[in-house]
């Protein structure tokens, strides 16, 4: 009797490292690479200003009734696009109950909201330029901003964008974050925006390095990490989804410690997710209680937090040169703040675990201050925000970062915000801070942003702040 052959042997899958070591060396060299191989720091405000002249942009506020292809729905009120895409803005009722089963709602509020359940990408190209990895940054005109053009991701697009429903042209480069080659991602994470204004709201940031020759763009410039750090120095450079996507860069860790290990900082983010009970539904706009219905605006009675506007825009570099839109616009100035301490010769910031009505899963990691303070102005000093007056009060000597920074332009409407590190004392903030506070380094913050809707959008600004002030050479104030 024949025997059956042999089957032939598996085949081996080579297995490799589980993180690249290299990556953080190269991402070292960048940050400390002052000099680019295509634009030098001190003219990049001269090229973003001959952009500006170069396209015509153009924001007015209009009433509603002029919004062409936006209405407000029959029945529930909600500001909506004819399409059917794009985003609603609509009504959220939100109650914060003091632990899970709780006898009644610790906070209970209603209000307007953007949703958006469509995931844009927010993707950067990095190229290996002269030995120097170099980012490739955008100088993109946004309808919110302040100053309208600001220097924002390679590809900054929601899934309309991209698929067309808008029916503009192409989205520039957007291929190379389709489907990118797997050898060649650096960043891919979803993150949140904020969870005040939008209902659970979540973005794809993505750094994908590339070494295929891109073709020159006007619009586009080639910038190190040393620069860019360099310009989040700057008031209103450096746009929120630029800022970000890099707070995701995996940096090396160059402490030796923290106050708490890993397993420890996550077992209390755990339990604060855990015992921290926030109940959120949506609810017809036309029925949010306490806001007013105006010709252009819809506004809280008190005159606080935000309004919904209108407005109509014409920009001559973008996918769809002009339309118009609703935008959230925020009342007052933010101010937006990590206390800083050395404990053991190392680096803490004070965290806070936030709950805010919009976010996926309750409660983000927040900086230690994040208001405005206009909104609280009317209140004794006891129900402010905890280390509100900590922050106000501090001498410059005490500042490690401050600048100006607009939130996001697509959206939110001259919404901008004092974002701050400083420096604190035992006095102001204590080892053993308030239950939902705790001290951690930038380094595990970092870690934490490999993972998605750990550290709210406002915290990584902050976070790609503090990388921004590590890299800055010695004796730059």
């Amino acid at each position: 009797m024949s025997s059956c052959p042999a089957p032939p042997p598996a085949a081996t899958a080579a297995v490799r490292p589980r993180e690249d070591h290299g990556l953080a060396d190269r991402i070292a060299l960048s940050a400390a690479t002052g000099r680019g191989a295509q634009l030098r720091t001190e003219d990049v405000h001269a090229w973003l200003a001959e952009r500006r002249r170069a396209h015509v942009f153009h924001v007015e506020r209009i009433p509603f009734a002029e919004l062409g292809e936006w209405r407000f729905e029959p029945g529930s009120g909600n500001l909506v696009h004819r399409s059917g895409r794009f985003f609603t803005v609509e009504g959220m009722h939100v109650a914060e109950h003091g632990a899970p089963f709780g006898d009644g709602p610790r906070r209970e509020w209603q209000q307007p909201v953007i949703r958006q359940p469509e995931v844009g990408i927010l993707g950067i190209l990095a190229k290996e330029i002269d030995g120097v990895l170099h980012f490739l940054m955008q100088a993109k005109m946004e309808p919110g901003n302040p100053n309208l053009l600001q220097l924002s991701p390679t590809v900054q697009a929601t899934r309309s964008n991209y698929t067309k429903a808008h029916r503009g042209t192409d989205v520039k480069l957007i291929d190379h974050f389709m489907r990118p080659d797997r050898d060649r991602v650096i960043v891919d994470v979803l993150q949140s925006e904020q969870g005040s204004w939008f209902f659970r709201k979540s973005n794809r940031n993505m750094i994908v390095e590339t070494v295929d020759e891109v073709p020159p763009l006007d619009d586009f410039r080639w910038l190190t990490l040393g620069q860019i750090a360099e310009l989040l120095h700057e008031d209103e450079t450096v746009n929120m989804n630029a800022r970000t996507v890099l707070s995701c860069l995996p940096y090396r860790d160059t402490s030796p410690g923290a106050l708490l290990s890993d397993a420890q900082l996550l077992s209390w983010f755990t339990g604060e997710r855990s015992r921290h009970d926030v109940r959120v539904r949506r609810i017809p706009l036309a029925s949010v209680r306490g806001w007013k219905h105006g010709v252009e605006t819809i506004e809280h009675q008190d005159g606080r937090y935000f309004k919904v506007a209108a407005v109509a825009v014409r920009a001559g570099n973008r996918e769809v040169v002009s339309w118009s839109q609703p935008l959230i616009e925020p009342v007052g100035l933010g101010v937006t703040a990590f206390l800083v301490r050395e404990i053991g010769g190392v680096p803490h910031v004070l965290v806070h675990a936030r709950a805010e009505g919009g976010f996926l899963d309750t409660v983000e990691l927040a900086p230690t201050v994040q208001c405005t303070p206009g909104n609280y102005a009317h209140l004794p000093a006891a129900d402010r925000p905890p280390f509100l007056d900590a922050v106000l009060d501090a001498p410059p000597s005490r500042i490690r970062y401050e600048a100006v920074h607009s939130e996001e332009g697509g959206r939110f409407l001259n919404a901008r915000s004092r974002y701050l590190a400083v420096d604190a004392d035992g006095t102001e903030a204590a080892l053993d801070p308030p239950a939902d506070y705790i001290w951690a380094t930038p380094a595990q913050l970092r870690a934490l942003t490999r993972h998605g809707h750990y550290l709210n959008v406002e915290a990584r600004t902050l976070l790609a702040c503090l990388n921004a002030v590590a890299a800055r050479p010695q004796g730059k104030a």
